[in-house]
């Protein structure tokens, strides 16, 4: 039976072990950092099952596995355990040959691991902004700041003359940069968009993907879980 995709909290037991030819992921329905292993997981067609958390009551046996307390979570029916969102996507990728998604040629890999550091750095505004503006806030110099990073992964698409961050198909780089987009319109940073034609281009391709399609929630369900996390009691099991 498949586990129930409410959030598991102090006082949910343990689970069994991980059964064989699965791998569990430790997730939270609403967390783009989480997503990223979720989207990898569908677009390689891993057989998985999921175990969503509770973030603001983590059950001890979930800090075993992970003591930072974050997801995404992997963990192998050998008991081994990997946590990270871009090291999990990694390992998956490795495992799980069948299908690709890092580059085989190294340079590749290597571009698309230096525009992942890039864009770790670009990450802090979607918060800065949203949080910024729900609390009253005046976020111009940060959507000025913000609309700058953004405007250099326009220009890394311009010149590259690709649909994708890694080409003319998805690989890698275009689903650990995704889930922030996805949120873009909810988190209030959309306007900061409007002059990077490339990049909406982009934005609307990812919106056409099975995997994304499959792995995405609506503007509306993340704006109700956001509204209660700024509250300080996120409803983590929204729309079960």
């Amino acid at each position: 039976m498949a586990p129930s995709p409410k959030c598991h909290g102090k006082a949910c037991p343990a689970p069994g072990p991980v059964p064989n030819g699965l791998i569990r992921l430790y997730s939270m329905r609403f967390c783009p950092f989480a997503q990223r292993a979720r989207l990898v997981l569908t677009a390689k067609g891993v057989k998985h099952e999921i175990i969503n958390i509770n973030l603001k009551d983590k059950p001890d046996w979930f800090l075993e596995k992970n003591p930072s307390g974050t997801v995404p979570v992997l963990e192998t029916s050998s008991g081994q355990v990997i946590y990270e969102s871009p090291i999990t996507c990694e390992y998956l990728d490795e495992t799980y040959p069948e299908k690709r998604l890092l580059p085989s040629d190294p340079f590749e890999r290597a571009q698309q691991r230096m525009l992942l550091d890039h864009y770790s750095k670009v990450i802090p505004y979607f918060y800065k902004i949203s949080m910024g503006k729900k609390r009253g806030e005046d976020v111009s110099a940060a959507e000025v700041e913000f609309t700058e990073k953004v405007s250099q992964l326009h220009e890394y698409l311009a010149k590259k003359k690709t649909k994708y961050f890694g080409g003319d198909s998805i690989t890698m780089i275009d689903y650990l940069i995704w889930p922030w987009f996805e949120r873009a319109e909810m988190m209030g940073v959309k306007h900061c968009l409007a002059n990077t034609p490339e990049l909406r281009k982009w934005i609307e391709c990812m919106f056409e993907d099975p995997v994304v399609k499959a792995t995405m929630f609506n503007t509306e369900d993340h704006k109700v879980f956001f509204n209660t996390y700024m509250d300080g009691n996120p409803n983590y099991d929204h729309g079960l």
